[in-house]
């Protein structure tokens, strides 16, 4: 099963996270199968790659609570929604 979770990156007390498609049985610091996103909670900065989070939750990837909350802040499921609603018609 592949979760979209974060992987912490930066320095010591100034750290910051990537965003990333993993398997579930690889640990935190493990090999992603793909970077998605990225999130700096210090400069509450958010970069997200739309299409490549769609095309994993299109074939049953779980987000984590936390990234989750990262992607309902960025109103990723607004755009989700327009989307999903714009190829119907």
């Amino acid at each position: 099963m592949v979760k979209l979770r974060l992987k912490r990156c930066g320095r010591k007390q100034q750290a910051v996270y990537r965003i990333v498609a993993i398997d579930v049985r690889s640990r935190r610091e493990g090999r992603d199968l793909r970077k998605v996103g990225f999130y700096d909670p210090i400069k509450n900065q958010t970069c997200l790659n739309v299409p490549a989070i769609l095309y994993f939750l299109e074939k049953g990837a779980q987000p984590t609570r936390t990234v989750y909350d990262i992607l309902r802040k960025a109103e990723f499921f607004k755009e989700e929604e327009r989307t999903l609603s714009y190829l119907k018609n």
